[in-house]
């Protein structure tokens, strides 16, 4: 690596060496990228502080030697110990927005932002949006996104970690909505006052076992805590189903994120009437209920719930 960095003067040249040296490298893209290019990209631009301009001429932006040792780190730890970028940069971004991330959290990359930045649309009222609740928050990227879409609501995000807490307190002030979202440590709902929201929102751990086992080293990087549903993956969303008309509204709904688990889920429960959203830049596996769904169901929630 050391004599052809020699060679390298601009970002683009390091994005460039990065690509290549990703391509030949067993690495897996996922976690905020998707390809070789836009991981290498993303490390650069990062550390060159260059990532947020909107402006062709960063890339031929000559790179200062203490920015060109922390590339070459970043590069190296990400094809020898499998570190996600957002790891090694303690940064990831969400529906536009950046955040800190360290490994007690996942790095943000749900399907919400896209419903996020439709508001919810077209079942949601967005104007009579008083009150969120994002559960398994993780780092709170979905609740403060949430937050600065819905500039009139206020938003508690939960968490049973409180290293995760500690990580979305932190994103909580550099977002400066300290006065709007408050987190809160819980498990599920069990530890959360008795409150009713407008829109509860929720990607809790729903990787089954035999999938977790088998996920590229990467996912293996991320807190555990974050991905385990359980055997068949689905442990938690049984009682997220169960739980969530006592803390919704009459008109609240709720959205949940259950990734490859949905044909399970839908298999479960039959007759249970899930709105599987669409997404047009990429994800599945979100559902919507309303208050008055979930109690209508609410025996069936029972008999699967683990014990």
């Amino acid at each position: 690596m050391g004599n052809n960095l020699k060679k390298l003067i601009t970002n683009l040249d390091y994005i460039q060496y990065g690509k290549a040296l990703f391509e030949n490298s067993s690495l897996h893209f996922g976690h905020g990228t998707s390809t070789p290019y836009d991981e290498a990209a993303y490390i650069v631009l990062t550390i060159t502080g260059d990532m947020s301009i909107n402006d062709e001429a960063i890339y031929a932006k000559t790179v200062s030697d203490e920015h060109q040792l922390a590339i070459k780190t970043g590069f190296e730890r990400r094809v020898s110990e499998k570190i996600p970028a957002a790891y090694i940069l303690g940064e990831a971004w969400f529906l536009g927005l950046a955040f800190y991330v360290d490994e007690s959290v996942l790095i943000p990359r749900s399907p919400f932002a896209e419903l996020i930045f439709c508001e919810f649309e077209p079942w949601l009222n967005a104007d009579s949006v008083r009150s969120i609740l994002d559960l398994c928050t993780g780092s709170g990227c979905i609740g403060i996104a949430c937050a600065t879409v819905f500039e009139q609501a206020a938003v508690d995000i939960a968490d049973i970690s409180t290293a995760a807490l500690a990580v979305a307190n932190k994103n909580i002030i550099r977002h400066q909505l300290n006065n709007r979202v408050t987190a809160m440590e819980s498990n599920l709902f069990r530890d959360l006052p008795p409150k009713q929201y407008d829109l509860i929102v929720t990607n809790p751990p729903y990787v089954g076992r035999e999938e977790l086992e088998n996920l590229p080293d990467e996912f293996h990087k991320e807190p555990q805590l974050g991905l385990d549903g359980g055997e068949t993956g689905l442990d938690l969303v049984h009682e997220i189903l169960l739980k969530a008309p006592d803390f919704l509204t009459d008109d609240g709904l709720l959205y949940v994120e259950v990734g490859n688990s949905d044909l399970l889920l839908q298999e479960l429960y039959p007759l249970v009437p899930f709105l599987w959203q669409e997404f047009e830049y990429g994800g599945h596996g979100v559902f919507m209920l309303t208050k008055g769904q979930l109690l209508e169901h609410k025996q069936q929630f029972l008999v699967n719930l683990p014990n």
